[in-house]
């Protein structure tokens, strides 16, 4: 059974006039604020929780990062999210757009 983290939300902190300027989105609000450590994914597809490649059991998510903006954006809208194993160390990614 994967270890579950309990939910913390991340907020985008841009130190930079450069950085500042490619956050957001003009026609989608929401996205861009998804970031978070521990809790469930919030798939914008279906459930893609990977599997350990050494000890072949569900991953723990991890985390998940949202796209930045319309500048640098994951596809339309996308987030990429992290899975480890506490059991070998092992890590996966996977990204999912609308």
């Amino acid at each position: 059974m994967p270890q579950e983290i309990p939910e913390i939300p991340l907020v985008m902190a841009p130190q930079t006039a450069e950085a500042r300027a490619i956050i957001g989105f003009r026609w989608n609000k929401s996205a861009g604020k998804r970031h978070k450590l521990g809790g469930s994914p919030d798939w914008i597809q279906n459930d893609k929780t990977p599997d350990c490649l050494s000890c072949f059991t569900a991953m723990s998510f991890y985390g998940q990062l949202d796209c930045i903006g319309d500048k640098i954006a994951l596809g339309d809208c996308g987030m990429i999210y992290v899975f480890i194993c506490f059991d070998c160390g092992e890590t996966n990614t996977v990204v999912q757009c609308h």
